[in-house]
């Protein structure tokens, strides 16, 4: 046992807390982290490299820990790849060691995971002492305050204020633009938008590469004193300092002090350094060089102080930029992100008082930009100056004579080397970016927290660089690795997928209607009566649509309220065709590319006023699309005045299909005018049906004619009903998705992700009359001049006439072994055409009409006549009821 007799500022001596860790039975104190805990119980290399299986050992004291990792079992719920230094030790834990990797246990997710999403005037990361100064500063100054700390507790008291609010146990893993911050706290997701960020998150102390620096015993000499002085947990009994920083002597001090014996002193500065450790599986002696001479010293911890690396990682994330300071040999902030300040050891502030002064005065210049004016505690003492000698940039040490480089780590998540930093530099790799994927170093869950500077100092002496030229590589979210289920919250098992039914889908249950799933929808598939398979029921469902009527539940079809003065200004943008000269009341059918000029999304869109319209959109394409009209909103038109809404649940939506579809909505709206006359194709009109108040369009995905009627969605049901009583005397049939597939391929129309696969341009799929000519510019349309688009060659939308139904994705080729020239999209049998039929891509389609391919399937080789797409009805007569 190491524990001290006493001392340990965070342990409560009258409380033991029992635990296992790799079966063995093991008890702490309340208070204890699991690494406290197993120093305290002598436990030292209980972890091995993930590639090269060397002893590893605890090196840090939080998350700067590259080795400690574990899996923990508590309350029947199991969390991989924890780190022991930030494990609260609670009584039952079953503790595992990791070697680098974890495993999930299926349902061993905490199950009280949420969110919040809140607004503050100044948010502080970070409670040490520079932190605390600032959040009681800021509070004192009227601001609202959120003050997040990732430890249990804080460094310093905080003044008590009504708006001040205290995160403990909460690390900040994001940073965003306009002063957004992504939280993590235990069981709870926090995204704060704050007017003012004061960064006070510390620093790290930095290791140094020497042969055999992984073995366990070597230790960060601040972590050492900290588990001194909180834990009351020695790490060891006899200690070698290895310092190039003066916070190395004070940690020394603090071990001393605590009965640890300090064998020997190697000060980088006065030309002594280690060189080596001895030991199997822990540490039992260092090797000093000084002046030429190496000699052994006995000892089970060795100290490193290689000085200080400000954690910048949420700095950088917010787009501030560093700067190398050879004066105190780190990476500090530069130039400021809007909003940001940084305070503290973070800004490369050793000096506590000056650190507390900083924050302080920070705190109180954010409260007053958020519109507060000083409080009473806004001023702080003048600061005071730092002592001692300047630290020394020492980033490896030679190895001895004879030995190579290879057990020089740098990265001891990766069990990356300096050797594989020559190997880089050999390999003609001079960018810190290039090098990181080359060896992986900074690519584990640490994101390089111990590694990253020490591995650009001694590539930076490879490259005979000055190090100011050599720069960290990019910090990515999260800051500190965050379970899954934390982001999920409650978006997990069927919430993480939610099944979306229709306001009518209890009626199509009742009916007997066969599902699919279309994105997250359930939707009628078909109805099939009696003993009738798919085919049977879908042949007598397309014969109701064309040569009665039939109805079908189209609610699922995206739909966002486009509305503001810029509305047509920022649909003509996006879209193909030209939707400032739509008329009100009217319809219009539009195309969407993306930048490279494929096909995206299609859609018919509603003009309801001069400032508005209703955007339609596929079922599955609807979040994509809403999704790629804020993009552009926000990042590259931003001074269009245009509002978009995702209104897809707020309507019902019936479509009445079919030659006897007039009469069907005659009879539920006796005063609208549904004469071909005076509601022509794709006009819209506002009327009451079945004495509810609807939008109904005349719009057609048939060929035929055809209505669709909106109703807000609570009344979806009770229209769909009174569709079917007024439809009866008709012989009225509901009918499902494979319906409307065959439907529309009998008239060409074309299904965007089954016709289209994103190397598809309007022009392929027979589109170009949607793109309006004359129009100055749409998304995408520069890339319809490449010449790559204008080949000739290039696969464009056909129909097949086949010999029997072919499977859909089937290959077509000109001659037997010839190559690949195109494939079936959709194919299916047509009770109007009375065979089965195809759409295809076929290279130089649109010349080949009459012409016959080829469809070699596993035991046989189809023949096929190309043909224009639209097979049915291609005057368009039926379309107006004829």
């Amino acid at each position: 046992m190491t524990r001290l007799a006493s001392g340990g500022s965070r342990i409560d001596r009258g409380a033991t807390v029992r635990f296992t860790f790799d079966g063995r039975e093991m008890g702490g104190l309340r208070g204890d982290t699991l690494a406290s805990a197993l120093l305290a119980d002598g436990v030292r290399g209980a972890w091995r490299s993930i590639y090269h299986g060397r002893p590893r050992g605890i090196v840090g004291i939080g998350p700067e820990d590259p080795c400690a990792l574990v899996q923990v079992t508590h309350d029947g719920i199991s969390e991989p790849m924890l780190r022991a230094t930030e494990v609260e030790l609670v009584e039952g834990l079953a503790v595992a060691s990791l070697a680098g990797r974890g495993r999930l246990v299926p349902d061993s997710a905490p199950p009280h995971r949420d969110k919040r999403h809140v607004h503050c005037d100044v948010l502080v990361i970070g409670g040490g002492a520079a932190g605390c100064a600032a959040a009681s500063a800021a509070a004192a100054g009227g601001a609202r305050v959120i003050l997040a700390e990732r430890t249990p507790v804080l460094a310093a008291e905080v003044a008590p204020a009504e708006e001040l609010q205290v995160l403990t146990r909460t690390a900040a893993v994001g940073a965003y633009d306009d002063g957004y911050v992504v939280l993590a706290q235990r069981d709870r997701l926090w995204h704060v938008r704050a007017r003012r960020v004061i960064l006070a998150s510390g620093a790290v102390e930095r290791t140094v590469a020497f042969a055999g620096n992984d073995r366990p015993g070597v230790m960060l000499a601040s972590a050492a004193a900290a588990y001194v002085e909180r834990y009351a947990v020695a790490p060891g009994s006899t200690a070698v300092l290895f310092a190039a920083d003066d916070s190395g002597h004070a940690a020394a001090e603090v071990l001393e002090r605590a009965g640890v014996g300090i064998a020997a002193v190697a000060d980088a500065r006065d030309g002594a350094v280690v060189c080596g450790t001895e030991g199997g599986d822990a540490l039992s002696a260092a090797r000093i060089r000084s002046g030429g001479d190496v000699w052994s010293v006995p000892c089970d911890l060795l100290l490193v102080a290689g000085g200080w690396n400000p954690s910048l990682e949420l700095w950088t994330q917010a787009q501030g930029t560093l700067r190398w300071d050879e004066a105190r040999a780190a990476f500090l902030p530069d130039e400021a992100p809007d909003r940001w300040t940084v305070v503290g050891a973070a800004n490369g502030t050793r000096d506590p008082a000056t650190g507390v002064a900083e924050g302080a005065a920070a705190g109180a210049a954010a409260a007053e930009a958020s519109g507060f004016p000083a409080g009473p505690n806004g001023h702080v003492p003048p600061a005071t100056a730092g002592t001692g000698r300047p630290p020394l940039a020492l980033f490896a040490v030679e190895p001895e004579e004879g030995e190579g480089w290879d057990g020089h780590y740098l990265d001891l998540q990766r069990d990356a080397t300096v050797a594989d930093l020559h190997q880089a530099v050999g390999a003609g790799l001079r960018s810190p970016e290039h090098v990181k994927r080359f060896t992986t170093i900074g690519t584990a869950n640490d994101q390089g927290r111990t590694s990253g500077v020490l591995t650009l100092g001694v590539l930076a002496g490879l490259l005979g660089a000055e190090m100011g030229s050599v720069h960290p590589t990019t910090h990515r979210p999260p800051a500190v690795p965050v379970p899954f289920s934390l982001l999920a919250g409650r978006d997990r098992g069927v919430l993480s997928d939610p099944v979306r039914t229709t306001a009518i889908h209890s009626w199509h249950e009742a009916h007997g209607a066969i599902f699919e799933d279309v994105g997250q929808w359930k939707r009628p598939w078909y109805y099939p009566r009696g003993d009738e398979d798919m085919d049977a029921a879908v042949l007598r469902e397309c014969r109701a649509a064309r040569e009665g009527v039939a109805m079908m539940d189209a609610s699922t079809l995206g739909k966002i309220d486009v509305q503001g003065p810029d509305a047509a200004e920022f649909l003509n943008r996006l879209y193909t065709g030209d939707f400032a000269k739509l008329g009100t009341d009217r319809c219009k059918y539009g195309i969407l590319c993306t930048a490279d000029g494929m096909l995206f999304d299609d859609g018919v869109h509603m003009r309801v006023a001069d400032d508005r319209y209703l955007v339609t959109t596929t079922t599955g394409n609807a979040a994509a699309v809403l999704d790629w009209f804020e993009e552009w909103l926000q990042t590259e038109w931003p001074e269009l005045r245009v509002h978009c809404t995702s209104v897809t649940e707020q309507w019902a939506t019936v479509a009445v299909v079919g030659p006897r579809s007039r009469d069907v909505l005659a009879a539920l709206a006796p005063e609208l005018d549904v004469s071909a006359e005076r509601f022509r194709f794709m006009d819209i009109r506002d009327a009451d049906v079945a004495g509810m108040r609807a939008r109904v369009a005349r719009i057609s995905f048939s060929g035929e004619l055809a209505y669709e009627i909106n109703v807000p969605a609570w009344e979806g049901l009770a229209m769909w009903e009174a569709v079917w009583a007024a439809g009866e005397p008709h012989g009225i049939t509901p009918y499902g998705t494979e319906t409307m597939h065959v439907l529309r391929a009998e008239k060409g129309y074309v299904i965007v992700g089954q016709e289209t696969d994103g190397t598809v341009t309007p022009q392929d799929a027979g589109l170009a009359w949607m793109i309006a000519k004359g129009k100055h510019d749409f998304v995408g349309k520069r890339s319809h001049r490449r010449i790559d688009a204008m080949r000739e060659d290039r696969k464009q939308l056909v129909a097949l006439l086949p010999e029997e139904r072919l499977p859909e994705g089937a290959q077509l080729v000109l001659e037997e072994g010839g190559p690949m020239v195109g494939h079936v999209t959709s194919s299916y049998d047509s009770a109007a055409l009375g065979r089965p039929f195809c759409l295809a891509l076929l290279a130089g389609g649109r010349g080949r009409n009459g012409e016959t391919v080829l469809v070699p399937l596993i035991d046989r080789v189809v023949r096929a006549e190309v043909a224009d797409p639209v097979l049915y009805d291609p005057e368009g007569a039926r379309r107006d009821g004829a």
